[in-house]
């Protein structure tokens, strides 16, 4: 991923040198007091460096629609600014829609919003390529210096990032400032295959199958002995080590298996009976990515009633506390077979929320013995046996995970606190506050509509977050709107009955105004009343 060091001969160290990793872990060692004595008290100052870069596989990435304008999903934590002394530098590819922005100022709850703008600093590249956004900030030495000129003088400066790898480690030792993350030595773990090996250290049940295969033969050879195992094995999964949302999964069904010469029939079956999540995926392709990733094979989970939870945790960066649980979620799942992550609702059901929350904890320690500070997500499969559910962890998100953006938007919008004993969250009153979360609300009517228009919308239909009530709706991901028709909204009621209807509310009112126009319209008409 890193590109040639020798290129950039502005960086302070060779990256990946021995400088510069005992440079980034002086740095590291630094946020221990920060994260213990500024990060609890609001009125203290400090500057947040965020940087929304998607580092992961570009092959990979490509499959999500809209992808370029992921680096959107972090604009919550401009909701930081609701604390009078802190300064956030938000850096981006290209420019964001300015109404987007005001659009966020405006949630922050009784903070002017001019005050806040002039505490945050927006930096772009100005380049739409695929390359990470971490990438292209240490490609241009003009704004590299300018972002190191911002923040030398500045208080209790610490970087935050959607995930980690050596291109974030660069950027946090020429800026001088720790990473409020993971070490990327530490990557690895949120793969598949060291996920499987992590739950099994934690007592926790995994599907049956086997992880580090490195090619097709590997591949092949799993898929015929996890049949050997269970004959009755109707599906399995494959799936790249560094696949994510579901995209990088495939399901193989077994119908017709013969009980003599199994792995030739595999063999010969495999590059037109495996079936792929992501729509533009052939096999000679998945095949040379695997190569690449690697990854695992694992039985597909049977069950009647099935739900797929996922807990959210923090590790914080110093050895007093054990790991905190900070959420639990039901997640919604779409794609061919159920896989591709598309939002989730929160709370986790009542059923088994404390259950998943015990599993996020011991998956923790794991975690912390290793080394790793911050933000993770584990997911499962739950199946329904009887009266009782049973749970199978199947991947552990080490970055700022789908989940990741509504929580933090409950949390900014509400000051509210998340009680681990019940596995609920409650505002300053004492109530509780659920959410409809969706990252992946799609639709092709939505295309040539504007940030602005969504404004226009949005104020005509009454689709916003009331302060007072604390509940309503909030929108992200505009940016994608009205080239690919989607955005992302979070939907916020005192039950889970009220948040999925302002939900439907939502899209209904959305899905109206989007074919409201016919051909006599002005553009510059009012919209129709409801």
């Amino acid at each position: 991923m890193f590109p040639n060091p020798e290129a950039m001969p502005w960086l302070t160290h060779v990256p990946g040198s021995p400088e510069e990793l005992a440079a980034f872990q002086r740095l590291q060692d630094s946020i221990v007091p920060m994260f213990q004595e500024i990060f609890p008290n609001p009125q203290l100052p400090r500057t947040v460096v965020t940087i929304p870069s998607l580092s992961l596989n570009a092959e990979e990435l490509a499959k999500i629609t809209g992808v370029h304008h992921y680096e959107e999903r972090l604009l919550c934590l401009l909701l930081l600014l609701q604390m009078p002394r802190t300064h956030v530098i938000y850096l981006t590819s290209q420019p964001i829609q300015p109404s987007i922005i005001n659009y966020y100022l405006h949630l922050l709850p009784g903070v002017p919003s001019h005050h806040a703008r002039n505490r945050l600093t927006l930096l772009s590249c100005h380049d739409a390529s695929p390359k990470p956004l971490t990438q292209k900030i240490l490609e241009r030495p003009r704004l590299l210096a300018k972002l190191k000129k911002m923040t030398l003088n500045e208080p209790n400066v610490h970087v935050a990032c959607f995930n980690t790898t050596p291109l974030e480690r660069t950027l946090c030792v020429e800026l001088q400032a720790p990473l409020f993350g993971s070490d990327p030595a530490l990557c690895h773990l949120g793969d598949k295959s060291h996920g499987r090996e992590l739950f099994r250290n934690a007592g926790i049940d995994i599907a049956d199958g086997f992880e580090h295969l490195r090619d097709e033969k590997d591949i092949v050879g799993a898929l015929a002995d996890l049949r050997k195992r269970n004959p009755n094995l109707r599906k399995a999964v494959v799936k790249l080590n560094e696949g994510f949302s579901g995209e990088g999964n495939a399901t193989f069904k077994y119908d017709g298996a013969p009980k003599e010469g199994l792995e030739a029939w595999i063999q010969d079956q495999i590059p037109t009976r495996l079936n792929f999540e992501a729509p533009v995926e052939t096999w000679d392709r998945y095949k040379k990515k695997f190569e690449d990733m690697q990854g695992i094979v694992e039985a597909w989970l049977e069950g009647d009633i099935k739900c797929s939870p996922s807990v959210q945790c923090r590790i914080e960066p110093h050895n007093l506390q054990k790991p905190v649980v900070v959420s639990t979620h039901d997640q919604l799942l779409g794609g061919p077979s159920g896989q591709v992550f598309l939002g989730c609702t929160f709370p986790a059901h009542e059923d088994y929320r404390l259950d998943v929350q015990d599993a996020g904890e011991r998956i923790g320690d794991q975690l912390k013995q290793r080394g790793v500070i911050g933000r993770f997500a584990a997911d499962f499969i739950s199946v329904k046996e009887e009266d009782r559910w049973k749970h199978y962890a199947i991947e552990i998100n080490l970055r700022k995970g789908g989940t990741t953006l509504p929580f933090l938007m409950l949390e900014f919008l509400t000051n509210g606190q998340y009680n681990a004993q019940t596995g609920l969250y409650h505002i300053p009153t004492g109530q509780p506050r659920f959410y409809y979360a969706s990252d992946n609300l799609q639709n092709d009517r939505y295309q040539g509509l504007a940030p602005d228009d969504l404004m226009d919308i949005l104020v005509y239909n009454e689709l916003y977050f009331n302060s007072a009530k604390q509940e309503g709706v909030v929108f992200h991901l505009m940016g994608a709107l009205s080239e690919f028709g989607k955005l992302g909204l979070v939907c916020i009621g005192d039950n889970y009955e009220t948040a999925t209807q302002l939900y439907k509310d939502a899209v209904a009112a959305l899905d109206r105004e989007a074919t409201s126009y016919d051909k006599t319209d002005s553009p510059l008409d009012p919209l129709p009343e409801k």
